[in-house]
């Protein structure tokens, strides 16, 4: 029996596909950055990304 696992942030269910170039982009930064990736759901990928992309300018160079 398999355990469904929650988004640390939100507690949503954590799909394995994912569904926007800006998800891909949070799964990066979760596995090169903060080292939580599986941990979060795409909307919380995603919103991470979208804050990396406004407010983390050492990141994106």
């Amino acid at each position: 029996m398999s355990e469904e696992r929650g988004c640390r942030f939100c507690g949503k269910k954590i799909e394995e596909v994912k569904s926007s170039v800006y998800a891909a982009a949070g799964e990066w930064l979760s596995e090169d950055l903060w080292k939580d990736s599986g941990e979060l759901c795409n909307q919380c990928l995603e919103n991470r990304a979208r804050l990396a992309m406004m407010y983390m300018h050492e990141v994106n160079r």
